[in-house]
């Protein structure tokens, strides 16, 4: 059965709108096909961007497409674009078909074929994701594994959903050969791919994928007697009955194809930005808006705009940084808007939080669903550098606030022969970036005092008036600020909730303070000892012991007695490859060996320390360079009270050219594999990877928030790329039997693909020169990193991974004085937790309002079955689709405070059993 289709980059080694010209060409030649011939038959490539794109161009013929898709002769969606799997969150994949699937319902129904020609290896919980939306059978090309040797298989999520799945041997263009050349020689070009085909078919009907990419099928095609359908027409016309081969997980098996992993490292800071626009639009914009305002016209279209940009930027071209340099400053550019437009929404929030407390407090929200204790920095006046809470007790209880930094008192001096100038600086009460508290001329000076936290009285005219009545100059015209620390404060939030606190003169520390709790101790112990070694660097605050090396890497020891040494190294090496795939040259040398380390104390209080490690490495400019190019890289190592793990923060400048420099660190215990969280998974991974598709197996593989192997844990803000290695030589050294983790920070490449790349047969794309993903410039990597006993779900690695991604919210204060915290739905009753989510490994993975409900979805990171138990003031709950249509009733329950938290009197209970890694989509009434 003959499948007529494109595959559609929307961008890729050419922008955007280079490549939608060629689209609308392409389509306006399928339409008029299909409007000529009923017969004619056509699938765009599962993806509904495309047709968009056209739409946009084409508005005359929307009637064409809908009538044709009504008529199941052309098939689109269900995606709104074709994703990488592995480079954009999970809530992210969910949304991507939920926009997809409504708007092909508005042109008349969407593919129900969870179709994924060209993305570069499949996550472990696609098949649920697309059991969710409806979606059986799916279809596939990338990271078959060996053992399946026929055109289908059944593939088991990691939650247990299995799918039936069709394999495309020899990918989505399979027969593309069929209709080139003589019509005469038709016959024997059906042979040669039924001769082909037929030893991997599964059942009676052969699938000839008919397209390629950018172009559109040949018109004759229906007079050539062959059976000419969609996709979806083909694949339910005869499916295969039977066992077919089982394939459990993620699909990243170079052994049919090859999937290109080397795009999870190019252009990094692309990976950073994607990151940093989900979190705000997920675990932010979208919650923060349905808890806390009462008027979401405005938030819920920005909201909608954000996703948008987040979906498109998500692209296999596209977020994977292996497009030409131009397609790279674009979706650069996009996903830096659709950061802005979230953020945009946190800004509403932060407003309409800010506008019910007095300018002298601080509104601390916390974004996830259970308590948090966390730092948070506030800039107070000198005089009132001290926290309290709304009944007056000093934050946090047992220690004092931590005093980090003063503010600059003296802004400006000038000399003004006219006075009047100064007027012209002052906007309303604002003048640089404070506000006017008072004024005083005296001697040729005139003085005005600016504060942040500005209170009392004031009127433009009478400032206005005081500037005539001084007289002429010249005048030296101080701009002085109010005295101001910025404090670190450890704050209590509940779930989902706000905290107001008020600055007040600092209280004498009592004298016998009340214990912490032992999850929450106050202090960082930062002491700086001198031994037979001399200056030794170490932070401690009970749950981790961080001690500097000579050679600036880190010994960490957790409380439960795990502990590992030499953290940190920072190694260099060439690659001779391209944005699809790392090459290390014949004669790579491996630097590891910095000329230079400096250790300088940043900070030493009960709340957080920091020291900051400079190390200096000589590093050839480029591949066979004999010149080198002194590179310091600067790792900031923090630990906050409470937390049992260490900060870091890793800048330099790149100035190298093709090369790779990775964070190793060696690990505790002797590792036979890894695990690696990512779109609603835990994936267990080993030590190897399975090779045969023309491309050289590589074990480096993509981690989101936690990689985790032999009792050491990595945190992440980014997906990253990680790899654990075994070096029996190094085994003495490092020890952990010779395994350690080894993170990418950066690889600098200058061809999106070379034509011979040593690790890979064949070209992946046109060699085209991008030196801008060469990284060049300043470069910041944040991650954690602690050691753990036992397993990952015992160390509760998803609890401490969310605590370190999604920080509390400060907002300062900015209504008057008697604010007392009412307004949009801001209440003094209410405002503690807005909704809990407890249970063993269950994580939120997004909150929003929708339909005129709560929707919460939750998924169980955890190897065993759990519990979700939600708490909210709700009547009604019940499970939901992917698309919002209602599945099944929850029974609702008082509350029963089954861990012992307080809440209101109105708040219900909702229990719901999910297996291990199930994702539960819940609609929460009357919340």
């Amino acid at each position: 059965m003959v499948v007529p289709h494109t595959h559609w980059d929307r961008e890729w080694y050419l922008p955007f709108q280079r490549f939608r010209v060629a689209l609308v060409r392409v389509l306006d030649e399928v339409l008029d096909a299909m409007a000529a011939d009923p017969a004619y038959r056509f699938t765009m490539d599962g993806q509904l961007a495309a047709i968009e794109d056209y739409l946009e161009i084409r508005p005359g013929r929307r009637g064409d497409v809908a009538r044709f898709v009504a008529e199941g002769r052309l098939a689109v969606g269900p995606w709104l674009i074709l994703a990488d799997e592995f480079l954009c969150s999970g809530e992210t994949l969910l949304r991507n078909l939920e926009h997809g699937m409504r708007g092909a319902a508005a042109l008349g129904g969407a593919m129900p074929v969870g179709y994924l020609p060209d993305q570069f290896g499949h996550c472990a919980q696609m098949p649920q994701m697309l059991a969710l939306a409806g979606l059986r059978p799916a279809c596939l090309w990338r990271g078959v594994p060996a053992h399946v040797d026929r055109d289908v298989f059944d593939w088991t999520g990691a939650d247990g959903t299995t799918i039936r799945t069709v394999y495309l041997p020899g990918g989505y263009g399979n027969a593309a050969g069929l209709f080139t050349g003589p019509a005469e020689g038709m016959p024997d070009r059906v042979t040669a791919f039924v001769s082909s085909a037929e030893g991997w078919a599964a059942g009676d009907t052969l699938l000839a994928m008919y397209g390629a990419d950018h172009s559109a099928p040949a018109r004759e095609i229906t007079a050539a007697g062959l059976r000419v359908a969609t996709l979806a027409e083909a694949l339910t016309a005869n499916p295969a009955d039977g066992e077919m081969p089982r394939v459990r997980g993620e699909l990243r098996s170079h052994a049919r194809a090859n999937i290109l992993p080397g795009v999870i490292s190019a252009r990094v800071p692309l990976k950073q930005a994607m990151a940093r626009a989900e979190r705000i639009l997920t675990r932010y914009a979208e919650p923060l808006s349905a808890l806390w305002l009462a008027d979401r016209s405005a938030s819920g279209r920005l909201i909608d705009l954000a996703w948008r940009s987040v979906i498109a930027c998500s692209g296999h071209d596209s977020i994977t940084g292996c497009g030409s340099d131009e397609t790279a400053q674009q979706v650069a550019a996009r996903i830096a808007e659709a950061g802005q437009t979230a953020q945009a929404v946190v800004d509403l929030v932060a407003a309409s939080l800010a506008e019910a407390v007095p300018k002298d407090a601080l509104v601390v929200v916390n974004p996830s669903p259970f308590t948090r204790t966390g730092l948070v920095l506030a800039d107070l006046p000198e005089d009132r550098a001290s926290l309290a809470d709304v009944s007056g007790r000093p934050v946090p209880v047992d220690v004092p606030v931590q005093r980090l930094e003063h503010a600059p008192t003296l802004l400006d001096e000038t000399v003004m022969d006219d006075l009047s100038r100064l007027l012209g600086r002052v906007h309303e009460r604002e003048l640089y970036g404070h506000e006017i508290v008072s004024w005083a001329a005296a001697d040729g000076v005139f003085t005005i005092t600016v504060s942040r936290h500005a209170s009392g009285a004031y009127a433009y005219e009478d400032l206005r008036r005081a500037v005539l009545e001084a007289g002429p100059g010249p005048w030296v015209v101080r701009t002085v600020a109010e005295p101001v620390v910025t404090v670190a404060a450890l704050v209590t939030v509940p779930p989902l909730g706000r905290a107001v606190l008020t600055a007040r003169p600092p209280a004498p520390r009592p004298s016998a303070p009340r214990p912490s709790a032992p999850r929450r101790p106050a202090s960082v112990a930062n002491a700086l000892r001198t031994g037979a070694c001399g200056f030794e660097p170490v932070l401690d605050n009970g749950l981790l012991r961080v001690r500097v090396a000579d050679d600036g890497t880190l010994s960490l020891r957790g409380a439960d007695g795990a502990e590992v040494h030499g953290v940190g190294r920072i190694v260099h090496g060439g690659d001779a490859g391209d944005t699809y795939n790392h090459a290390p040259p014949p004669d790579d040398r491996l630097l590891d060996r910095p000329s230079r380390v400096v250790v300088e104390e940043i900070c030493s209080g009960p709340l957080t320390g920091a020291f900051e490690i400079v190390r200096v490495y000589d590093w050839p400019a480029g591949l066979g360079a004999d010149e080198t190019v002194p590179t310091a890289v600067t790792t900031r190592v923090e630990l906050r009270a409470g937390e049992p793990f260490a900060r870091c923060e890793i800048t330099m400048e790149v100035r190298c050219r093709d090369h790779r420099v990775r964070w190793h660190a060696p690990l505790p215990r002797v590792a036979a594999e890894s695990y690696a969280e990512g779109q609603f998974a835990v994936v267990r991974r080993g030590l190897t990877a399975e090779g045969g598709g023309g491309e050289r197996p590589v074990p480096a593989f993509p981690a989101e928030s936690f990689a985790a192997a032999g009792g050491l844990a990595v945190l992440l803000d980014h997906v990253t790329e990680y790899e654990i290695l075994k070096d029996e030589i190094l085994k003495d050294e490092i020890g952990g039997g010779g395994t350690e983790m080894a993170l990418t920070l950066v690889r600098s490449v200058g061809y999106l693909s070379r034509n011979h790349n040593p690790c890979r047969d064949e070209p992946a794309g046109p060699e085209v020169p991008t030196p801008a993903a060469q990284c060049q410039g300043p470069l910041t990597v944040r991650f954690a990193v602690l050691p753990y006993s036992g397993e990952w779900h015992d160390a509760g690695l998803p609890r401490l991974a969310e605590e370190f991604r999604h920080d509390l919210l400060a907002v300062p204060g900015t209504g008057a004085a008697d604010a007392c915290g009412t307004g949009d739905g801001v209440g003094g009753d209410d405002a503690g937790g807005r909704l809990a989510v407890g249970g063993d490994g269950v994580m939120m993975a997004a909150l929003r309002e929708r339909h005129g409900h709560l929707e919460a979805r939750l998924v169980a990171e955890h190897p065993t079955a759990t519990e979700a138990v939600i708490r909210g003031d709700f009547t009604a709950a019940w499970t939901a689709g992917v698309l919002g249509s209602p599945l099944s009733p929850l029974e609702v329950s008082h509350d029963d405070r089954a861990d012992g938290q307080t809440s209101p009197a109105s708040w219900r209970t909702v229990r719901v059993p999910l297996r291990p890694f199930e994702i539960a989509t819940i609609h929460l009434a009357g919340a």
